[in-house]
C-alpha cells in the first residue's frame, strides 16, 4: 500500500517501545512497522480482522500478534508515553458528537389517549 499512515517521526518515537528490538531477547521483529500499519488500518476503517488487506500479511497472524501484545501490555505502554503530548486546545466537543435522548431534556412524555367512557357509550 503506498499510503502510509505513520510519519517517520511518528515511528520513531514509538519505535523502542515495541518488542522485538535487536536488544531483545529471541528473534528480532523485521515487521513491526507493517504490523502496526495495519492495527492501525483496522482502527481507523472498523473492518473486521479477516478484512484486513493482503499488503499487511495474513490477517489471522496479524491478530493474534495483536493480542499477544495487549496481554503484555505493549498498547498500553505506547498509549501512556504518546498520551502525554496530546494538545487538548483542538478538542471540540458539540451537539453533533453529543446526543441525548429527547426525555433527558425534560421533553413531555408521550401518553396514550384513552377514549372517554361517555363517548364509548354513543
Amino acid at each position: 500500500m503506498n499510503r502510509k499512515m505513520l510519519r517517520d517521526d511518528q515511528w520513531a518515537r514509538i519505535e523502542s517501545l515495541l518488542p522485538g528490538k535487536a536488544s531483545d531477547p529471541g528473534c528480532t521483529a523485521k515487521d513491526n512497522r507493517l504490523f502496526v500499519e495495519a492495527v492501525l488500518w483496522i482502527l481507523r476503517t472498523g473492518s473486521p480482522w479477516r478484512d484486513l488487506p493482503n499488503e499487511f500479511g495474513r490477517w489471522h497472524s496479524a491478530y493474534m500478534r495483536f493480542s499477544r501484545w495487549r496481554d503484555k501490555g505493549v498498547w498500553e505502554r505506547v498509549a501512556n508515553v504518546l498520551g502525554g503530548d496530546a494538545d487538548m486546545e483542538q478538542l471540540f466537543i458539540d451537539s453533533t458528537i453529543v446526543r441525548a435522548h429527547q426525555h433527558s431534556s425534560g421533553a413531555q412524555k408521550k401518553r396514550a389517549v384513552r377514549k372517554s367512557v361517555v363517548r364509548a357509550e354513543d
